[in-house]
């Protein structure tokens, strides 16, 4: 097998600085220009990203992992699929390390693609971000790739491809990054993940899904669904239609998704035969969520119980109760609660789909719910990341933004023509920060569905001292300004975490200049 280094990828031609874009201290919606002889940007190769890291100070020891993506087959719970996955398990084996330490992991490529790991929510060094033709070479069929970096904040992460829709197939995998220092008194945890399913039933792959979207509709009403909620019937060679139509949820401000799923998981089981979690009357327990969904948001909810929310994407909040949680693609959040007597449902509502994921807590005798059991708990509007504030650890600094870059979220399900400002996405389109600004991203969603919008290599603020984050939904029509201070040298990742709004061309990069 061939072993690909971090050095031997980075080369000429890789993300090299072909256009620039007119952003600087604007505030209007940017549109791309030639880029000057003496225009330049941090490549993941340079020195300043070498730095960056040393700085890091990894104080603890090197934690070393083998993991292989490979063609499998897997059980959903009586239901078996042949996918792509890291190894034989669903969701991949948890990688869990200390912050401080240093993660050293050797991807291997046995897949007939070629693919990539990104290490979604960290801030790490830029040239280990996994991103095929901005931070490394894409690892081919055959091949392997060392990643490693120093791993400095403790969450609730996860990891995927960033190569077209690979991410839809099985192939994602939690990472926990514990505290050394944590200040969280429990007895259990569950790390719960939760996804959206069409690979390999009825052959169906995700690249059919999406050269089926790619088509768009013959009619949109205005960006929004108003035919009745199903797929159409006409199979293909890759399986029936699986484009979703009349999906709408109040709470994600109309069109509630694109993909007409099968199943829909809590970590890798259908609703007929969940994972059940054990525990005593009154333990308190840590549950870690993560939506590793394709094209879903989920309403989450414990029957029977209250939870208390602690972190929202790696970064804790003010303590807040509620009885649900809206989760968009890649967000994650942390909760407590402090488990009854008996048998309970982990509900995850697929917002506006009508379908169900679930999981069992059985803490005593009894019989379990139904597997389409919707507890009460469901019934009130959720908990979203807009109504959290900030620990005042981690709240990021009240400061006058350097420089305003301004995205407004383009395309409907007509063209299927998803872009940011209006572009597709291209590797040449960069939109310039320098190191040490304070820079503020507003989102301006031109298009009638939501996005969850996701930033590589940093974390963002929320307004009025919201929590941190990596990922927020920006609904139709809304306007949302998130701050971040510019601290990790590189070209980075933007985009809509929508995997078929990204590969369709919602997609661009914040470029450090030099």
């Amino acid at each position: 097998m061939r072993t690909t280094t971090r050095r031997a990828v980075l080369g000429a031609g890789l993300a090299t600085a072909a256009g620039g874009l007119l952003t600087a201290c604007s505030d209007s919606s940017p549109s791309p220009s030639s880029s000057s002889p003496t225009a330049s940007y941090i490549e993941p190769d340079g020195k300043e990203v070498a730095a960056a890291e040393t700085r890091r100070r990894a104080t603890g020891p090197v934690r070393e992992v083998r993991l292989t993506a490979a063609r499998t087959e897997l059980d959903l719970g009586g239901r078996k699929v042949t996918t792509w996955s890291y190894g034989d398990a669903l969701p991949g084996k948890e990688v869990r390390v200390t912050a401080g330490d240093t993660l050293a992991l050797r991807l291997a490529n046995h897949l007939p693609q070629a693919t990539s790991l990104h290490w979604h929510g960290l801030a790490l060094r830029n040239d280990m971000d996994g991103v095929p033709g901005v931070t490394q070479r894409p690892i081919a069929p055959g091949a392997a790739f060392d990643y490693r970096f120093a791993v400095t904040h403790p969450g609730t992460y996860w990891f995927h491809p960033h190569s077209g829709v690979q991410q839809d197939r099985g192939l994602y995998a939690p990472l926990i990054v514990e505290d050394p220092k944590e200040p969280l008194k429990y007895d259990k945890e569950w790390v719960v993940v939760l996804d959206d399913w069409v690979d390999g039933v009825e052959g169906s792959t995700p690249d059919a899904v999406m050269a089926e979207l790619a088509k768009g509709m013959s009619h949109d009403m205005g960006g929004m669904h108003h035919m009745s909620m199903t797929s159409a019937s006409s199979p293909s060679s890759d399986g029936p239609s699986r484009m979703l139509m009349g999906a709408t949820s109040p709470v994600l401000g109309g069109d509630a998704g694109d993909v007409a799923y099968p199943y829909y998981l809590v970590n890798g089981r259908t609703p007929d035969a969940p994972e059940t979690f054990t525990a005593k009357p009154g333990d308190r327990i840590r549950i870690r969520f993560v939506n590793a969904g394709g094209d879903t948001a989920f309403r989450v909810a414990l029957g029977g119980h209250r939870m208390t929310v602690t972190h929202t994407d790696g970064f804790p909040v003010r303590h807040m109760e509620t009885d649900s949680l809206l989760l968009g693609m890649g967000e994650r959040y942390d909760v407590l609660v402090t488990a009854g007597d008996g048998v309970f449902p982990l509900t995850a509502l697929a917002e506006g789909k009508k379908r169900t994921a679930l999981a069992l807590l059985r803490t005593g005798g009894g019989s379990a719910p139904d597997a389409d059991v919707r507890p009460k708990e469901l019934e009130a509007a959720p908990l979203t990341a807009d109504r959290l504030r900030a620990d005042g650890a981690v709240a990021l600094p009240s400061r006058r933004p350097d420089r305003t870059l301004t995205f407004e979220l383009t395309g409907s399900m007509t063209k299927y023509d998803w872009a940011i400002n209006g572009r597709r996405y291209a590797s040449s389109d960069r939109y310039p920060v320098r190191a040490g600004e304070r820079v503020r991203l507003a989102f301006v969603n031109r298009t009638g569905m939501w996005h969850p919008m996701h930033l590589h290599g940093h974390t963002f603020a929320l307004p009025g001292g919201g929590p941190r984050k990596d990922t927020t939904i920006v609904l139709p029509g809304r306007r949302v300004e998130v701050d971040f201070d510019a601290d990790n040298p590189g070209v980075w990742m933007l985009h809509c975490h929508n995997v078929y709004h990204a590969e369709s061309g919602m997609m661009t990069l914040v470029g450090y200049r030099g």
